[in-house]
């Protein structure tokens, strides 16, 4: 688990396509449950890296997975939501806008 063979992978990939590959920030962090990536993208480049219908998140994390399991590790991946994103359902919800179509 102590090699970032990961997050180096995760890197590359995320760079490759992306706009803005300058804005690409990793962090990672490794407890008993394994390995934490949390990627944080340039707002612009989130429909990029999420896909439609989530297609290509879900395909990253699948690899990043693999990338893992070769190294003995549980690898999980965050996506983290720019500020000013779309709000999450607790907050729709808690705002009253939980029938708003988005």
């Amino acid at each position: 688990m102590a090699t970032e063979n990961d997050k180096e992978f995760l890197e590359f990939i995320i760079k490759a396509l992306v706009d803005h590959p300058e804005d690409v920030k990793i962090d990672r962090k490794v407890d008993e449950m394994g390995v934490l990536l949390s990627l944080k993208v340039n707002p612009e480049d989130m429909g990029q890296v999420i896909g439609r219908s989530g297609s290509t998140a879900r395909a990253i994390r699948t690899l990043v997975r693999i990338v893992g399991l070769k190294n003995q590790a549980r690898v999980n991946l965050k996506i983290e939501e720019p500020e000013g994103g779309r709000p999450s359902q607790e907050k729709r919800a808690s705002e009253g806008l939980e029938d708003l179509k988005l």
